[in-house]
């Protein structure tokens, strides 16, 4: 057993190592720290652009590789965190994290307070202040207005002073930006006013207008109209209609239904209030009928409709007119969308998510048998602007040129202006912009700060921000001293990369003397020394000093020239076979005071060990010698491995090739040269041997009929190596084929070529007869002939059939039959001539265009017996329950026509034959009990014989008539005496009612639990005398007992009897016996019910 307390140790190292990751996790993280995270480690030093996030509609998350791609390890993450420290203390200009959204502000809100969102990331902290409609919010002065960090909190807000636009300004020492506006608007509902409104009177089949007038309201309100009381509301449909632009109902045709009393609903749909106009009755003149009329467009969409691009637009269009105008739409010079949808019995026309080619002219058209008339309006989508290239961070030295570039997309085409730290940027001195493009020549430190590219059109504008750095600074070294290690009789750099801005000025001098370039020591441009064919000569110590007009610094650079380092990988080339292992050993010379480390590589590519770990081991011997074991070689190992090592002063790189040894490869493309109706010629070419010569090949088919593929007999046999054609033969004719080819050498079995093209056999005359064949049965006169079909594989043409042959017994002429089916599997001859049972000679043959094929074997086949003749005789039925009847009968007298079964049919003789039930014997019986019957009815009954033909003629129809039902009423008032394994029971008599049988008896029923064996004692009185043969619990039950079967059962007496006489009950009175009778050990109880124990 182990030790308790490990698990627990377990769990504490598991938690404590959560705490941390969390901690660390939950860092807070410079913004400018994140910006330059790149994968490389590198770029943090490198970089001078950096990625800042950009607003239009929302806030636009950077990309983090380092936390979303990158696992990192406990120690990763102590490192990270000292990286956090340092980059923490970097210093950068404000980003927004969260910029102010619009806001629909419901008036009736219990809550006053409207919060308007600004967040930025900057160090120093940024400092915020508002603007609404360009002017500064005063929020020290005014007591409605509070800034909570960059948020600002309007309180007890008005449409009157707070609507409009809002914009937040974020600023440190580092620069300033702007917000995207925000709208601010205020959602409400006013009231209907409460003037009594008059009356609409019409004639019948006249068009009306009922005006809603909506009361005064802010955002999007929807329209229903009540008609007489709510929630009763107005339906629309063909001749009604509810407009989403005006509120009013308009009603093409008045009909009597329409007289009433009608009231607008207005709903808001962000403050979700509802208010009702007044009622506007509606009433019929009284002067005539208003006759037929052309249509007239009471309601339309504009005839410039502005839709922003993503949208749905509704387009409205109704009409009055006698009969009710018919609406249809079209686009001019185009389509209607597909995505496009009817409302409103076509009275709508909505588009979802419309797009810039869902733009053109549109018309709507009324019409009915008096005429029509149209309305067409323009649809036009724009789009808010979007960018297309943005700018980003960038340091940069002082006097370079500067060249920004911003794209947008947008319909209109949008326009372009730039900001300086929230002031306007224009064109003046070093600065020229042009659209989207700013230039600023010979870059100044005043020029540093925080720059913005808005591109905006009339519905919209976006910003793209970036933060200008110029750099100042002299000359600094990261690292120095720095060692450098030469390989002997091998050029080397010594590398100068200070920080500086502006670029330094850089000399290098070696001891006391400044070197001068010649033949063998060089200046690059990037400033490092180049030192071709080093020599011991070379080493020593190497000073360069980089100098600007801030100051000046010296690196320097110590070299030593080592020993070049040689490789040896050895077997240089191996031969294995597959499924073989092999071990390379790669051993390196080299100098002692360097470390050396290895790589193996496999057709130029690294090993990875951990994904091809069950092939490739890695194995150290020695610290200048490694191994690589490659084990159950397959074929695609094969190729050149690499072993790489590598020192501080020098890497060598050697090869070595390995041969696999294995199973030919697939041979080349197929071809079908010659097809007749059982062979094909097939040539292919040859596939690589994989270094052992090929010994055979293998030919293979493919069929819709064959379980995969299978190979075939060829021409030659066998198909040697040196081979590349051969004969397939003992094909099927008109089969389709499909053919590969398998290779093989001394070292096994290779993969298949690719399959063959399809290609059919010609066609022949079929070879294969039926089988089993067969028949019998039939009706009477009837020759039934069978046989199994011949599959398709063997039909060997088109125009595949039967040829169906058969004569009397004792004859010499055949019949024969064409049956053109190949599917077929019977053909059936009709005689009145030939009785029963006639033997027959048969065979059955094929054909197809090609000619006829063979015959089967001669079979004896009997026509039919034909279905039963007579009906049986000697029907008699009986009752012998309130259910039940039985049913007797005598089979017909023998002879063609047996019967395999009898069809029992009954019905009451008050229902039709027809509506009768059915029942049939299981095998060829003479009786049948009918059960499930009424009782106290008259039934009539037949009974038919059948076979497999068909059925006989049926007997006359006798009658039974079913007795009353059992009584109903169980016996009751059960009481029972025990002595010893002797119990006497008695029960009140029960009496029949006038539908019930009469009683005849009772039925006592005994059993023991747990035992399957029950007594049953029959008693003609409504007592009896039981005997229990031994201990245990039992069961006894009474049932009356009638011409009309058994009544309803009794409650359960349980009597318990074991080395002493108990008895239980739970009854509420107690039945005593008369004193004249004694007993040695009486007692008296009522029946408890089974379900109290």
């Amino acid at each position: 057993m182990g030790s308790p307390w490990k698990p627990f140790l377990l769990l504490s190292v598991i938690s404590g190592l959560s705490d941390f990751a969390r901690a660390v996790a939950a860092r807070p993280i410079s913004y400018a720290a994140v910006l330059r995270m790149k994968p490389d480690s590198s770029s943090v030093l490198s970089s001078r652009s950096r990625p800042r996030q950009h607003h239009s509609g929302g806030l636009v998350t950077p990309d983090w590789p380092a936390f979303s791609s990158h696992p990192l390890s406990a120690l990763s993450l102590l490192s990270s965190q000292e990286d956090y420290r340092s980059e923490e203390s970097e210093e950068f200009g404000p980003v927004f994290v969260q910029e102010p959204d619009d806001i629909i502000f419901p008036l009736d809100s219990g809550e006053k307070k409207v919060v308007m969102h600004c967040e930025a990331r900057a160090n120093p902290p940024p400092k915020y202040s508002w603007y609404i409609n360009r002017t500064e919010v005063d929020a020290e002065t005014d007591y409605r207005y509070s800034l909570i960090d960059g948020n600002l909190i309007i309180t007890n807000a008005s449409e009157i002073t707070d609507y409009g636009k809002y914009q937040c300004k974020a600023e440190n020492s580092f620069g300033t930006v702007l917000s995207r506006d925000a709208l601010l608007q205020f959602a409400y509902l006013s009231a209907f006013s409460g003037k009594t409104r008059g009356g609409v009177s019409v004639r019948e089949g006249q068009g009306v207008v009922l005006m809603c007038t909506p009361p005064p309201h802010s955002s999007e309100v929807v329209y229903s109209w009540v008609f007489n009381e709510f929630p009763s509301f107005v339906a629309e449909d063909s001749r009604r209609f509810i407009s989403q632009d005006t509120g009013n109902l308009y009603i093409s045709k008045v009909q009597p239904s329409d007289v009433g009393s009608y009231i607008c609903l207005v709903k808001n749909t962000v403050t979700n209030a509802r208010v009702l106009s007044p009622p506007t009755p509606l009433t019929l003149k009284t002067d005539g009928v208003m006759g037929e009329y052309e249509p007239k467009i009471e309601v339309h969409f504009p005839t410039s409709v502005l839709a922003a691009k993503g949208v749905t637009v509704r387009l409205e269009c109704f009409a009055l007119g006698n009969p009710v105008p018919t609406i249809t739409w079209r686009k001019i010079n185009g389509n209607i969308p597909k995505k496009a949808r009817l409302r409103k019995s076509q009275a709508v026309l909505e588009i979802p998510n419309i797009q810039l080619e869902d733009s053109g002219t549109y018309e709507c058209k009324a019409e009915n048998p008096r005429g029509g008339t149209a309305f067409k309006g323009h649809l036009q989508v724009y789009t808010l602007p979007q960018w297309v290239r943005m700018i980003n961070d960038t340091q940069m030295d002082s006097g370079e040129k500067l060249q920004w570039d911003c794209k947008a997309m947008g319909r209109p085409r949008p326009t372009y202006r730039w900001l300086r730290n929230g002031l306007p940027l224009t064109s003046q001195g070093r600065v020229e912009i042009v659209n989207g493009e700013v230039t600023i020549h010979k870059v100044q430190q005043a020029d540093s700060g925080m720059y913005q590219c808005v591109a905006e059109n009339k519905y919209g504008a976006i910003y793209s921000n970036a933060e200008l750095k110029i750099l100042a600074s002299a000359p600094v070294f990261v690292h120095n001293p720095v060692r450098v290690i030469a390989t002997l009789g091998k050029d080397v750099s010594l590398e100068c990369k200070p920080r500086a801005s502006p670029k330094p000025r850089i000399t290098w001098k070696t001891g006391d003397r400044r070197i001068q370039p010649n033949k063998r020591i060089m200046l690059l441009r990037n400033n490092s020394l180049r030192i071709v064919n080093s020599s011991r000569a070379d080493e020593g110590s190497y000073v360069c000093r980089a100098e600007n007009q801030l100051g000046s610094a010296e690196m320097t650079a110590m070299l030593w020239v080592k020993d070049a380092m040689r490789v040896e990988l050895s077997p240089s080339r191996v031969e294995v076979t597959v499924g073989e292992s092999v071990v390379l050993s790669c051993k390196a010379t080299h100098d002692t005071s360097l470390d050396v480390a290895f790589q193996w590589f496999f057709n130029q590519k690294p090993i990875n060990f951990q994904q091809d770990g069950g092939h490739f081991e890695y194995i150290q011997t020695q610290s200048s010698t490694v191994d690589l074991m490659i084990r159950s070689i397959l074929l695609k190992h094969a190729g050149k491995y690499g072993c790489r090592a590598q020192t501080s002063a020098d890497t060598v790189f050697a090869e070595a090739e390995l041969l696999v040894r294995g199973p030919p490869g697939p041979p080349g493309v197929v071809i079908v040269e010659e097809i007749t109706d059982t062979t094909a010629t097939l040539s292919w070419t040859r596939g690589l041997d994989n270094h052992s010569p090929i010994s055979a090949y293998n030919l293979q088919a493919r069929s819709p009929f064959s379980l995969g593929w299978q190979t075939v007999k060829t021409d030659p046999d066998p198909v040697t190596g040196d081979m590349e054609s051969a004969m397939a033969v003992e094909l099927n004719p008109w089969v389709e084929y499909e053919f590969r080819v398998v290779a093989s050498n001394a070292i096994g079995t290779g993969d298949p070529s690719a399959p063959s093209r399809g290609v059919r056999t010609k066609e022949a005359v079929p070879s294969v007869a039926p089988a089993n064949v067969s028949g019998g049965n039939g009706r009477r006169h009837e020759l039934v002939i069978s046989w199994e079909p011949v599959s398709e594989e063997f039909q060997n043409g088109e125009g595949f059939g039967y040829i169906v042959a058969f004569r009397a017994n004792g004859t010499r002429g055949w019949k024969e039959k064409m049956v053109t089916s190949a599917d077929s599997t019977t053909y059936k001859y009709r005689d009145e001539t030939f009785p029963p049972l006639t033997p027959f000679e048969v065979k059955v043959g094929v054909y197809n265009n090609k000619g006829d094929g063979p015959f089967s074997k001669v079979v004896i086949i009997h026509s039919a017996e034909g279905e039963p003749r007579e009906a049986p005789s000697d029907v008699k039925a009986y009752s012998i329950s309130s259910s039940e009847i039985r049913v007797t009968w005598k089979s017909p007298n023998p002879g063609p026509g047996r019967p395999q079964g009898y069809e029992v049919s009954y019905w009451k003789d008050t229902e039709q034959e027809e509506s009768g039930k059915k029942q049939r014997t299981v095998k060829n019986e003479t009786s049948m009990v009918l059960t499930g019957l009424e009782g106290n009815s008259l039934y009539l009954i037949t009974v038919k014989g059948f076979n497999s033909i068909g059925q006989g003629p049926a007997t006359a129809a006798v009658t039974a008539k079913t007795r009353k039902a059992p009584p109903a009423q169980p016996p009751t008032n059960l009481m029972w005496i025990q002595e010893g394994n002797n119990v006497s029971l008695n029960w009140d008599p029960v009496k029949a009612k006038d539908n019930e049988s009469d009683v005849i008896g009772y039925m006592v029923l005994l059993k023991q639990e747990g035992r399957g064996h029950n007594q049953v004692t029959r008693t003609i009185n409504p007592s009896t005398m039981l005997s229990l043969p031994e201990g245990g619990t039992y069961i006894i039950e009474v049932r009356a007992l009638s011409e009309g079967g058994e009544g309803a059962v009794s409650s359960q007496v349980r009597v318990v009897t074991s080395s002493g006489v108990r008895a239980k009950s739970n009854q509420c009175s107690v039945h005593c016996l008369p004193q004249s009778l004694t007993w040695t050990a009486l007692l008296l109880v009522l029946l408890v019910p089974s379900s109290s124990w």
